[in-house]
C-alpha cells in the first residue's frame, strides 16, 4: 500500500518516475457552487484578465517506491479555485510545471508577475499551470515537459527542445499545490537578457501586458530578499537545494 507523503511546510521530493492516475472530478455542494461562482465573477470584474479555461487540480500525491510518486488528479476549471476565499470549502490544490533555467555562471532565472496576472508582482520560475490533455489523451511526463518547455517560450523567449528538459524534483507546497519542476540546459546571462526584452517589446507593440515584467538571476536563497515583492513559497527551498548540489 501507498503512503501518504506529509508537507508541514515546504517538501521537495525527488523522484525518477512520475505515475499518473485520474480522479472523478470534485462534487460541490448547492451552496460552495453559489460562492465559487460568486467570488469569481467578483475577481474576473476586478481583473478582466482571468480566465476560466481548463486545469489540472491534484486528488493526492503518494510515494509508490523509493524513486516513484503517483499523482492522483482531476479536471477543473480556474474557477474550482475561487473556493480558496470560501472559510468552510476545501478546494483541491494545484498542479503547476516550471523551468529550473542556469545560466552558464550558476545562476537560476527568476521572474517577476506583471500587475495584470491572479499573482501581480508574485517572484517565481517560469512556469505555470497545467491544462489537462485533450479527449482520452493521458496525461503524463512528457506532456509536462511539453507543458514547460512552452512556458519557458512564452515567458522568457527561449526554446526549448522538451526532451533536454530533466525532471529535477517535485515539490508540495504550504496549501497543497504540486509543482514538477524541470532542468534546462544552461545558456549564457546575456541570451536570456536579450530573448526576454525581446518578448516584453513584442509583446507591449501587440498592446498587451507580458506575463513576466522583469526578471533577476539568483544565485543562493539570500538573493531572493534583493527582489522586490513577495516570492512563491516554493522559490526559497529550490534555489536552496539547487545551490547545494551544484557545490
Amino acid at each position: 500500500m501507498t503512503q501518504p507523503l506529509l508537507h508541514p511546510s515546504v517538501d521537495v521530493l525527488e523522484a525518477h518516475e512520475l505515475r499518473f492516475v485520474e480522479a472523478p472530478p470534485p462534487q460541490l455542494s448547492r451552496e460552495h457552487q453559489q460562492a465559487q461562482d460568486r467570488i469569481w465573477d467578483e475577481k474576473a470584474r476586478a481583473n478582466p484578465g482571468l480566465f476560466d479555461g481548463p486545469v489540472v487540480a491534484c486528488a493526492g500525491l503518494d510515494r509508490a517506491g523509493p524513486h516513484e510518486l503517483v499523482l492522483h488528479w482531476t479536471r477543473v476549471t480556474y474557477r474550482h479555485y475561487a473556493l480558496r476565499w470560501v472559510p468552510d470549502a476545501d478546494p483541491l490544490p494545484s498542479l503547476f510545471v516550471d523551468v529550473l533555467q542556469p545560466t552558464d555562471g550558476g545562476a537560476l532565472l527568476a521572474g517577476r508577475m506583471s500587475p495584470s496576472t491572479a499573482a501581480a508582482g508574485r517572484w517565481q520560475l517560469p512556469g505555470g499551470s497545467v491544462e489537462y490533455p485533450d479527449g482520452n489523451d493521458p496525461l503524463d511526463t512528457a506532456g509536462l515537459r511539453r507543458n514547460a518547455a512552452r512556458e519557458l517560450a512564452e515567458e522568457i523567449g527561449i526554446d526549448t527542445d522538451p526532451d533536454t528538459l530533466a525532471l529535477w524534483a517535485i515539490t508540495r507546497g504550504t496549501i497543497g499545490n504540486i509543482g514538477v519542476h524541470f532542468l534546462a540546459l544552461p545558456l549564457p546571462a546575456s541570451l536570456l537578457r536579450e530573448r526576454f526584452a525581446a518578448v516584453v517589446s513584442s509583446t507591449t507593440e501587440a498592446g498587451s501586458e507580458p506575463e513576466l515584467d522583469q526578471i533577476a538571476l539568483v544565485q543562493s536563497p539570500a538573493d531572493l530578499d534583493n527582489l522586490h515583492g513577495p516570492h512563491v513559497d516554493y522559490l526559497g527551498p529550490v534555489v536552496h537545494r539547487y545551490a547545494q548540489t551544484r557545490s
